[in-house]
């Protein structure tokens, strides 16, 4: 049986693309089968809907708490009887409801090698430190910010001439390629999560 992948987008949702465009290779192992959005308009959810991909949307302001959201949300998700789940550039964060049904299942990346630089300025932050190697993460998703159990990283060097905005689209195309290998080897080979180690695979 393909893995099903609910992917959550809150813009562009290039990285929704790649593991798309992954999915029509039958070797891979998985369908994206519903995309969700924090907001109505972007770009994500016509990808999607060009797709053929069923959609949903759960703001924020529409719930009357953050716990109501975060369980929306999750209900959404699980309607879709997802196997994992996938912020794919998703600017929220998941709460304890949302991982008390998706703990273990739910995938996020972010533009350095974690532990360092987390947060939303990942990018700019290795760049003044003046570090000459940095990256991408792909990392399971808990209740801290960009401190869950890291799957798989890659590294990208920083050359002298950087500036925020040329490291930052060198890290997105190996973030693309780093997210699509790992997802596909998750989900044909499966993992299993021990403290904070991640293993794909026996």
């Amino acid at each position: 049986m393909r893995a099903r992948l609910v992917v959550l987008v809150s813009g562009e949702g290039t990285n929704l693309q790649a593991l798309i465009d992954a999915c029509a290779d039958e070797g891979y192992g998985a369908d994206v089968v519903a995309v969700g959005a924090d907001r109505e308009g972007i770009a994500g959810l016509a990808r999607a809907a060009r797709a053929g991909i069923p959609t949903f949307t759960r703001r924020v302001k529409d719930y009357s708490s953050r716990a109501d959201w975060d369980t929306a949300l999750a209900e959404s998700c699980a309607a879709h009887h997802a196997d994992l789940v996938i912020l794919a550039g998703f600017m929220k964060l998941v709460g304890p409801r949302f991982l008390d049904r998706f703990g273990g299942r739910c995938l996020n990346t972010h533009p350095a090698l974690l532990p360092s630089f987390p947060g939303m300025h990942g990018v700019r932050d290795a760049l003044g430190y003046g570090v000459k190697v940095t990256g991408c993460t792909v990392f399971i998703v808990d209740p801290g910010i960009d401190a869950g159990p890291v799957v798989a990283q890659r590294a990208v060097l920083v050359q002298d001439d950087d500036d925020e905005a040329a490291l930052h689209e060198r890290i997105k195309v190996a973030e693309r390629a780093l997210l699509v290998e790992t997802v596909g080897r998750m989900v044909r080979e499966g993992w299993s999560v021990h403290g904070r180690k991640v293993r794909i695979g026996n």
